[in-house]
């Protein structure tokens, strides 16, 4: 046994023993991880690697706290319940496209935020009542906006295993708009259609839009009401059409955006707003802190080497099976770790296929870390906002999806040159 795969093997099994054996929260186990880890390979406490591994991620972290606290400030305003119930209203006569239409809804926090638990726990929570009242039972409710959660996680603009896969190969996040929108809006469309739509055909609509509570919609207008995400929108193009003028960065775009919040719709005390944002990312921030200090570790005593150069050494025939299963089940740790550890590695054994469109499909496999126990923080949370009392059968409804999702994301790689000529 080398050095490095026993390192590995000791980090493994500390942050096993830390979440599952005696439940600590995951940052905190990936913290006694990379501290056996650098014991194992004789380096001590090296408190430097540690503090330099907490700030391996700051600039996602402040993206995922300020895109937090705007839609935290949204969802308070009013906008994300009105913008459900405007959806409803306009598209109740068309089943199939209204179902779609709310899936969307539900990722479009994950889109702006990189974070599954955002959609899940901001337009989830919105949302869940209507699929509750279109007749979809709680389970099925439970997976489609789970699924939802992570493909609005992949989905453009904000894609954080892909930058994370992308950095790891100096390679810029620029292109990576339309390879997104065709992985996942097609995987979106299914899983409305699979979850939801045999019971939503079968459902009155009518008379669920005349239950509608549409009085802030109705008081404040929509336009007025979704003023703060075209606001978001419009930065966000001219910050990379304009980058010589407009160089605002994603966390100052999101502050700027928030502040009109407070004032196109309801309101609401935005000190309190922005306190229960920040608590709800925690979380997920406490895992990204974690994740760079592993990394950091696994850097300074050679395991991701050994990692990198055991994937370069997988024969071809197998390495589309190991991508498959091991990315998947690494993102147990976190999706974000999944896409470090083992999604650099495997894009580097894949330098002959489309660079941008393998780093994205593999950015989307990573995302079904967050269906992995025992974080699997995007079941979980979907669970809770339907209101069921555990996430297994949610997980059992989600095999099916997983399992095509990878299937999609496969061809995406093979296929990468052919897709790439088709825009």
């Amino acid at each position: 046994m080398s050095q490095e795969f026993f390192i590995f093997v000791v980090m493994v099994g500390v942050f096993a023993a830390g979440t599952f054996a005696l439940k600590w929260p995951v940052a905190v186990s990936m913290l006694l991880a990379s501290v056996a880890g650098a014991l194992a390979g004789g380096f001590g406490v090296p408190i430097r690697h540690l503090v330099e591994g907490t700030f391996g991620y700051v600039d996602t972290i402040l993206t995922i706290a300020t895109a937090m606290i705007f839609m935290n400030a949204f969802k308070d305003s009013g906008g994300l319940e009105a913008l459900s119930a405007a959806t409803i209203r306009r598209f109740h006569k068309i089943p199939g496209l209204l179902l779609v239409l709310l899936t969307f809804v539900v990722m479009f926090p994950g889109m702006i935020t990189g974070s599954s638990s955002a959609s899940v726990l901001t337009a989830g929570a919105v949302v869940a009542p209507m699929f509750a009242a279109l007749g979809i039972p709680g389970v099925e409710a439970a997976a489609l906006i789970a699924m939802a959660g992570i493909l609005g996680m992949i989905a453009p603009p904000v894609n954080i295993p892909a930058m994370i896969i992308g950095g790891g190969i100096d390679m810029p996040y620029v292109g990576f708009e339309i390879p997104l929108l065709l992985l996942t809006v097609p995987l979106a469309v299914f899983s409305a259609f699979y979850f939801g739509y045999r019971f939503v055909k079968k459902t009155d609509i009518s008379a669920v839009v005349r239950t509608l509570d549409t009085k802030t919609l109705d008081q404040y207008g929509g336009f007025r009401l979704f003023s703060p995400v075209l606001i978001v929108l419009i930065l966000m193009v001219l910050d990379k059409a304009l980058p010589k003028i407009f160089n605002l960065g994603m966390p100052l775009i999101f502050v700027l955006s928030t502040i009109p919040a407070y004032f196109t719709g309801k309101r609401f005390n935005i000190l309190n707003s922005a306190k229960t944002a920040i608590e709800q990312a925690l979380p997920v921030l406490g895992i990204l802190v974690g994740v760079g200090m592993f990394i950091q570790i696994m850097t300074l005593t050679g395991v991701r080497g050994f990692i990198v150069v055991n994937a370069l050494s997988v024969p071809p025939a197998l390495l589309y099976l190991a991508i498959a299963i091991s990315i998947p089940l690494f993102g147990a740790v976190s999706s974000f770790g999944a896409s470090s550890v083992l999604g650099v590695p495997f894009l580097l054994a894949l330098l002959g296929r489309d660079q941008i469109i393998t780093a994205a499909s593999l950015s989307l496999i990573a995302a079904l870390g967050d269906f992995m126990p025992p974080t699997a923080l995007s079941a979980i949370f979907a669970a809770q906002v339907v209101g069921l009392d555990g996430y297994g059968k949610t997980l059992k409804k989600l095999v099916i999806p997983s399992l095509i999702l990878i299937v999609w994301a496969l061809v995406f790689i093979i296929f990468s040159k052919q897709i790439r000529t088709l825009y």
